[in-house]
């Protein structure tokens, strides 16, 4: 039977991520080879983790995803298109039943129609279309499922969206999670986690559609400013407790205040880390997480993982003048 048949979501990007499994060993024995050591800690309940081109990112996605231990993952990822299909303002389900993996196809976990019921509508809807062209929750897949062969996935994109919509939808999504997380009897970290996807800046003046992202200027002095502000952000925003105030502040770093269509900072994930930051709070209120920083790197500062000989390579370049940063962020 075809894929299509069994109604199994494609893969988009098979250049900058690993298809096979002997890629993903290959990686992993060149990642460990540049110092990477595997130490695994208490689970995250909650994560946020690039997706760019492996070669780039290397071993910050092994470092933080070695601490996601449920098997059950909720992934929100950044909905790149969304504009171009005219979506906005709810949260975009799948309906595919699998997704590829590099060891064996990924099974949809039956909690997503119980999650989508009680969001449908007001809050949320299902888009094939949107969910078969968006790169970035694939990019954590093949990561995850190298630490642990059995995980099913309940994929959710979320597009532009008002601060005041993103929280209404966090908390929404809260609510729905905490619900059917209670019917299936699952703790949280333990069970199910979640995991949001963005890469941090988009910087420089170079093969960006014409567009000038250079916000310091894109000599070694600027690009020191630019990483300074970068580390500016995750310490105010997304290290310690997370609370609204450090989402809101992060909405202000990012989004244009006279129209948050806009970027003033641009993280790709200026909608969906703030909507699984909110659903991460309102599910622990009254005992709020606490982020560590696992890592922070760039394109351009990063030890390549070499990957041409393993049939991948880069959909863009890394230049002074065309680099993107990469925030690991881990919460318990």
């Amino acid at each position: 039977m075809s894929d299509k048949a069994l109604k199994i979501r494609p893969l988009k990007d098979t250049v900058g991520f690993a298809q096979y499994s002997w890629q993903m060993d290959s990686l992993m024995s060149r990642i460990k080879r540049l110092g990477w050591e595997a130490h695994p800690g208490l689970p995250w309940k909650f994560a946020i983790c690039p997706h760019d081109d492996y070669t780039y990112v290397g071993k910050l996605y092994p470092e933080l995803l070695q601490n996601i231990k449920a098997p059950n993952l909720i992934l929100i990822g950044v909905a790149h298109k969304a504009a171009q299909l005219h979506i906005e303002d709810s949260l975009v389900f799948d309906s595919y039943k699998c997704w590829k993996g590099p060891w064996k196809n990924i099974s949809v976990s039956p909690a997503r129609e119980e999650i989508f019921s009680l969001l449908a509508g007001k809050f949320a809807i299902v888009n094939d279309s949107l969910q078969k062209i968006e790169h970035s929750v694939e990019a954590m897949i093949p990561f995850l499922q190298y630490f642990n062969r059995n995980i099913s996935i309940i994929p959710i994109l979320v597009p532009t969206m008002s601060p005041e919509r993103m929280e209404a939808c966090g908390k929404a999504l809260a609510d729905a999670i905490r619900a059917v997380a209670k019917g299936h009897k699952w703790e949280w970290g333990t069970d199910y986690a979640i995991i949001v996807t963005t890469d941090a800046v988009h910087y420089g003046n170079e093969d960006w559609g014409g567009v000038d992202r250079a916000y310091f200027g894109c000599d070694e002095n600027g690009n020191i400013k630019a990483r300074d502000h970068e580390a500016e952000i995750i310490d105010s925003c997304f290290t310690g407790e997370l609370k609204p105030e450090k989402i809101r502040l992060f909405n202000n770093f990012t989004l244009k205040s006279e129209n948050y269509r806009d970027y003033k900072w641009t993280w790709c994930g200026r909608y969906s880390v703030p909507v699984a930051s909110y659903a991460s709070y309102y599910l622990n209120e009254s005992k709020p997480l606490s982020g560590e920083l696992v890592g922070y790197s760039t394109s351009i500062t990063s030890a390549h993982i070499p990957v041409d000989d393993i049939v991948m390579g880069r959909t863009a370049i890394a230049t002074n003048c065309h680099w993107v940063g990469y925030a690991s962020i881990g919460y318990r």
